[in-house]
């Protein structure tokens, strides 16, 4: 599993031109899954993610989790993560999982999330997607349990 993980501002995501999930502020995961995951990875990857300390405190010093402010969550699937460059300059996406086994992982990893108490909305499985993040600080973190 791979996720790029960047605090934010807001989030949102348009499928057809209508948006179809927002968030102010908090994460968003973009999410890769591999042919080799299972639900224990997404299990140490939520813990990850909820647990990690990219929130600044009073002193500006990034000490506070998404638990600890209460952030929003958006989820969305990036086969694109799991690219593969080796064979020229058109990506090849063969090492990513199929859909019937990614589409499950990925709500899961979201549910997950939403039951340690965060506000989650998710993209579409599958569809073109127009993503618009607004990264605070920037804080950008990749995550991968290859």
């Amino acid at each position: 599993m791979r996720v790029v993980l960047q605090r934010v501002r807001r989030a949102s995501v348009a499928v057809n031109g209508d948006v179809i999930a927002a968030i102010g502020r908090g994460l968003a995961l973009l999410v890769g899954i591999g042919p080799g995951d299972t639900r224990d990875v997404a299990r140490l990857v939520s813990d990850q993610i909820v647990g990690l300390r990219v929130f600044p405190d009073d002193e500006a010093k990034t000490n506070r989790s998404a638990l600890d402010v209460q952030a929003e969550v958006l989820v969305v699937s990036q086969l694109t993560l799991y690219a593969d460059l080796t064979r020229g300059r058109r990506p090849g996406f063969t090492n990513a999982a199929p859909p019937a086994l990614a589409a499950p992982l990925v709500d899961y990893l979201g549910d997950l999330i939403q039951a340690r108490g965060l506000r989650v909305v998710r993209g579409r499985f599958g569809a073109e997607m127009i993503v618009a993040i607004e990264n605070d600080g920037p804080m950008t973190i990749v995550l991968a349990r290859d």
